[in-house]
């Protein structure tokens, strides 16, 4: 359900029963799950592969470029498994490298302010928290 106060780009692809809460904004190059649930002032960016029936909270921003010098525009992802839990503030920044990727796990839980640095792994049943 796309909420018209949102911005979602036509190239983006949206499952079907995905709730788009005001104020999101999700760039093309997107692929969002069936049954995710997107709060409020949420920000996905190019190169996130979002699971099905995921649960991403107000202020997140998914798949913004890496803080590394070493980046040069190169293309690459965050994989996002099913039924993972993004809590507010949250951020997760794609790979690095052609090709690079971030990845969190089915069924994870990455609690509220936690940062996710690019290219890491992160597995099934993991919970972060900050510190």
């Amino acid at each position: 359900m796309n909420q018209p106060l949102s911005f979602v780009h036509p190239q983006a692809k949206i499952a079907d029963n995905v709730v788009i809460e005001p104020f999101v904004t999700i760039h093309k190059n997107v692929e969002i799950g069936e049954g995710t649930w997107i709060g409020s002032n949420v920000t996905i960016m190019e190169g996130a592969r979002i699971g099905k029936n995921c649960r991403i909270f107000p202020g997140a921003v998914i798949s913004a470029i890496p803080q590394d010098l070493k980046f040069e525009g190169e293309d690459s992802t965050v994989e996002i498994g099913d039924n993972v839990i993004i809590r507010e503030c949250a951020t997760i920044n794609r790979g690095t490298k052609a090709s690079g990727k971030t990845v969190v796990g089915n069924n994870s839980l990455i609690m509220a302010y936690v940062h996710v640095a690019h290219d890491c792994v992160i597995g099934e049943h993991v919970i972060l928290a900050n510190a």
